[in-house]
């Protein structure tokens, strides 16, 4: 998040400008081995610059001890319980080699890991030189956590051959679904006089289908093993020093020089690819987030909590598993030219697998910003707009910013007579902090919006000091569990202002803290060793005007509707490490008047969703999909196997009827903007597709509820909003 105003300038003179010269300290960092130099320089700007640095000792070292192994060896598929044996001598050991630069550790775990990961080799060639036997009663459990280490290698053969199975048995399937399917495809050809074309399997046996899935399996993994056999021990190495960053809380990272390249990439706005940000959780690539206007999101191809298993070119016959792959190595098979097409195999969030075509492209920057609609219920009209992120132009914040344009909505729908508005701030990851402060400045006179704490114990508070109101009408605000950062302060402003009511998810995201990025050569006066890196760290952190930090707690919604996260592992408290929730003395600030029945309202609205249908269906569906990723042990018996899909997809279907919902509101778009549809079509379609969606969004509906009890209790109370102390 960026720190626009002035008085966050302190710790950037104090500590980070600083270190560009070394004057601050007489610390030099002149080891000539890049390694140890890297251990001496991140480990001092952590201690040194970090909001809440944690003691660097024998808890610190075991965490990083567990991490590591972890992270290098996530399915435990490669180390033997000897192994673990002999690193656990230094369990109590890494806080103490890290002070001395002492690198022990790192070497042993990773000559073991390159030894084990070339022995395995073999083990998996063999396992997959010979037919699985899917009549066999048998299973795997994925929840490697829970797993032990390999005793010996016959074990550990053991293993290899029940996650080869598993990887397998999935291909497979779909191999004789398809052949399945064959008989249907020609009837279809034949009764629409189209041209049949045969697919590449359908003339094969069982046998021969059973025999091409193991060649695919043996493909992916020879394509992995390419993968891993080009990383160098730096690689490797920058692993280790990520694994010791992120002991001081989630957002602290290194970054090895590729790596803050992309993330240059990402704040200068250029974004290419598919449009979705990935991550690694255990041997799987996640999706955290879609990038609004992005490939991915024009198509509605994928959403978060997806799980992508296959990559496949157009160009290509066979898709490459991801399982297990780098992410740094799964990206570059997922991005490519702008206008060719990548074929991605989905596990969605219930469960069901699927394919995704997807073309790739640049990110339309214009669908990041702000968009508003009027919504006509009855007699009444109300506003809406939609928020995807606090943006802002970092050459010139005046030249675009979120503030500024939801300021220019506001007026535009005003002139169309709303009674009512709502601020739609769910999947909004945050960004500009000024643009908070600046929007929550168009809904309250003069005061406090957020306080802002240092490490040395210093806090700002930063206010809105424009005593106009740009709509001082009933006012909601949705959120649900990936709103976070800025959307959290906007909200928390609100909510402690008796401004506005918040409904969505029981919390949000739980972010309250500001990182910063520390160019690592800029405290080297001369330097031999190439390009350091950077360092992403904790700097402050975020309290709310009543003093309550929104850290960890999020914003808890004064009307809590149930979703489809809402069993969802996605919030900060939800990582390792990350900073506790704490407060601080509350600012000084005056409560809204605006709505007398304030809590009238709020109960008449959870009264309401209490007897909602399509709420409780959403909570079935929810508990559902908890259900699904809570399943560990997964049958490796085809017919069982196949009960087990036919089962799912018959769960999945009663819960179909929440994409035909329907709120029986209408939406139509400013007369500003069908100015603009008249030259552009590809803007009506999009607005277009945005109505659609809206017509099923029960949130919206049940916020359209709650502005006309908001505007029924002004009318019945004879109250214009003003102030009290």
């Amino acid at each position: 998040m960026q720190l626009m105003k002035k008085n966050f300038k302190v710790l950037l003179l104090a500590v980070f400008v600083a270190a560009a010269s070394c004057s601050f300290t007489t610390k030099s960092f002149d080891n000539p081995e890049k390694d140890k130099l890297l251990i001496d320089l991140v480990t001092y700007v952590l201690e040194k610059g970090h909001y809440d640095a944690p003691p660097i000792d024998d808890a610190f070292s075991m965490a990083v001890y567990t991490k590591f192994i972890d992270g290098v060896d996530p399915i435990k598929r490669y180390f033997l319980a000897q192994d673990i044996q002999e690193f656990e001598q230094y369990k109590l050991q890494i806080d103490d080699q890290l002070k001395m630069k002492d690198l022990s550790f790192f070497n042993l775990v990773y000559d073991r890991l390159v030894l084990r990961m070339e022995e395995s080799k073999k083990i998996y060639q063999n396992a997959l030189s010979t037919p699985f036997d899917y009549t066999k009663d048998e299973s795997i459990n994925v929840d490697y956590d829970a797993s032990s280490y390999a005793n010996n290698k016959k074990e550990l053969q053991a293993r290899w051959r029940k996650q080869l199975k598993f990887s397998t048995i999935s291909t497979y399937y779909d191999f004789l679904q398809e052949k399945q399917t064959v008989e249907k495809r020609k009837a279809e050809a034949l009764k629409q006089s189209k041209q049949y074309i045969a697919t590449v399997n359908e003339d094969l046996t069982d046998t021969q289908l059973e025999e091409k899935s193991r060649a695919s399996t043996q493909t992916n993994l020879e394509e992995y093993y390419d993968f891993t056999d080009d990383l160098q021990r730096k690689d490797y190495f920058a692993i280790f020093l990520t694994t010791i960053v992120e002991q001081f809380d989630p957002h602290t990272n290194y970054m090895a020089p590729p790596d803050r390249d992309r993330f240059d990439q990402r704040m200068s706005g250029k974004l290419e690819g598919v449009g979705a940000r990935l991550q690694k959780k255990k041997d799987y690539i996640n999706v955290i987030e879609v990038i609004s206007g992005g490939p991915a999101w024009r198509g509605e191809h994928v959403e978060v909590g997806d799980i992508l298993l296959k990559v496949r070119q157009e160009d290509e016959l066979e898709p490459v598993s991801i399982v297990g792959m780098r992410i740094d190595d799964a990206v570059k098979l997922i991005k490519g030219p702008k206008g060719s097409k990548v074929i991605l195999t989905v596990k969605g969030v219930d469960g069901s697998i699927r394919e995704e075509i997807i073309t790739r492209d640049v990110v339309e920057l214009e669908e990041t910003y702000a968009k508003s609609t009027i919504i006509g219920k009855q007699d009444n009209t109300y506003g809406l707009i939609n928020l995807p992120a606090f943006y802002f132009n970092m050459q010139n914040y005046k030249e675009r910013n979120a503030a500024t344009d939801i300021k220019k909505e506001i007026l535009s729908l005003k002139k169309e007579g709303i009674e009512g508005l709502v601020l739609d701030l769910r999947n909004n990851g945050g960004g500009s902090l000024r643009t908070a402060v600046d929007i929550a400045g168009l809904f309250i006179k003069e005061g406090p919006v957020v306080q802002v704490a240092s490490s040395d114990g210093t806090k700002d508070v930063l206010e809105d000091k424009d005593a106009a109101i740009i709509w001082d009408g009933p006012l909601v605000i949705l959120v649900n569990e990936l709103s976070a950062s800025a959307s959290e302060i906007l909200a928390a402003a609100m909510q402690d202002y008796k401004r506005a009511i918040i409904i969505g998810s029981k919390q949000t995201y739980g972010k309250g803290t500001v990182q910063n990025v520390v160019d690592l050569n800029r405290w080297l006066r001369k330097n031999d060793q190439g390009d350091m890196g950077a360092l992403k760290l904790t700097t402050q952190k975020f309290y709310r005007v009543n003093g309550g930090s929104t850290q960890l707690e999020g914003v808890k919604s004064d009307v809590v509707m149930p979703d489809r996260y809402s069993y969802f592992d996605v919030g900060e408290r939800d990582y390792d490490n990350p900073l506790p929730y704490d407060k601080i003395t509350p600012a000084s600030f005056q409560l809204w008047e605006g709505y007398i029945d304030y809590q009238t309202t709020i109960d008449k609205s959870r009264e309401r969703i209490a007897q909602n249908n399509q709420l409780k269906l959403i909570e079935q569906n929810a508990l559902y999909i908890k259900e699904r990723r809570d399943q560990m042990d997964v049958t490796l018996n085809l017919t069982g196997y196949t009960a087990q899909i036919d089962e799912n997809k018959q769960a999945v279907n009663k819960f179909d009827s929440l994409d035909t919902y329907d709120n029986k509101l209408s939406y139509r778009s400013l007369p500003d903007e069908l100015v603009l549809m008249r030259e552009d079509t590809t803007l009506v379609e999009k607005r277009k597709r945005w109505h659609k969606n809206l017509t099923k969004d029960v949130y919206l509906e049940e916020a359209i509820s709650v502005l006309q009890d908001l505007k029924l209790a002004n009318i019945n109370n004879g109250n214009t909003p003003k102030l009290k102390n």
